[in-house]
């Protein structure tokens, strides 16, 4: 069976160079990087020696797609103008670093009302947000919307509500990242077996565009289906079990994408060479 890149979220601990060494360790194709604190708005552009080191070191690897991933804090969908604000700054900033580390995007999530307004009004709010961001903001790096595991709060649950962002922003630099076990906490898709997973994708493909998506997180759940809770598992080891990664590696059409790892590792490290070589199987 064909094999798509097989990745995974790795530390930039002691310098950015260093994702790419621990890349190497546990055999990533892909990563995905905190560009800056996840948990605080301040960001700023790393130097250009650590921005060349981190190229020098990419281009001697395996590594072909490098993703960053936005902080948490970002809400877009908030009626908070200061809120808003710092979260428009803040992806704005990272856009500018996954330029300057000529990586592939920022996968982020969207965010939500928190039941300060109703839910449509939410997303004209983010929808508004993003043009913004992109007209500020320009190059070539993506933002890249992950579905939520939230639920019907949270902005970008489904498929549908995906879709109607990416229509209404109209913008090749908007793309998607689908997180396996976001959509089966979330509610979304029960089961991970080949009858589901194809029924599952027709309806992404009809409202998102298989093509649009360009990433997969890749995780095993700890929560049960439907549960609202964000916990991932190690492959094998959740709800959706190894059966379920088996049957999404026999869904070529996700295949163009990088498939990467965001799991709390056997030794609660972070993403392993064991998970991975976990992952890889899948596609024997």
């Amino acid at each position: 069976m064909s094999m798509p890149l097989i990745g995974a979220h790795v530390s930039t601990a002691g310098g950015l160079y260093n994702a790419i060494i621990n890349a190497e360790r546990i055999g990533a194709e892909a990563i995905q990087i905190f560009g800056s604190s996840p948990r605080q708005w301040h960001a700023k552009l790393p130097d250009e020696d650590m921005v060349k080191k981190f190229r020098v070191s990419r281009d001697k690897s395996n590594v072909k797609k490098v993703y960053l991933h936005g902080t948490y804090l970002v809400n877009l969908g908030t009626a908070n103008a200061e809120m808003l604000l710092k979260s428009e700054n803040n992806l704005q900033i990272s856009l500018k670093i996954s330029d300057a580390l000529h990586a592939d995007g920022v996968i982020f999530h969207v965010g939500s009302g928190k039941n300060d307004h109703p839910k449509e009004e939410a997303m004209k709010i983010a929808i508004s947000a993003i043009k913004r961001i992109l007209t500020k903001t320009p190059g070539t790096s993506r933002l890249i919307i992950e579905n939520a595991a939230g639920g019907g709060e949270k902005l970008g649950y489904d498929a549908k509500e995906i879709g109607a962002m990416l229509r209404a922003i109209h913008s090749d630099r908007v793309k998607v990242c689908y997180d396996t076990a976001h959509a089966f906490e979330a509610g979304a898709i029960e089961r991970y077996d080949d009858r589901t997973i194809r029924t599952f994708f027709d309806e992404w493909d009809k409202e998102v565009g298989l093509e649009n998506i360009v990433a997969l997180h890749v995780n095993d759940s700890k929560s049960a289906f439907n549960s609202r809770h964000d916990r991932h598992e190690n492959i094998g080891e959740g709800h959706i079990g190894l059966e379920g990664f088996k049957n999404l590696a026999r869904e070529k059409r996700l295949h163009h994408a990088a498939w990467i790892l965001e799991v709390p590792g056997f030794d609660d490290m972070g993403p392993d060479k064991k998970n991975v070589d976990l992952l890889k199987s899948c596609f024997e």
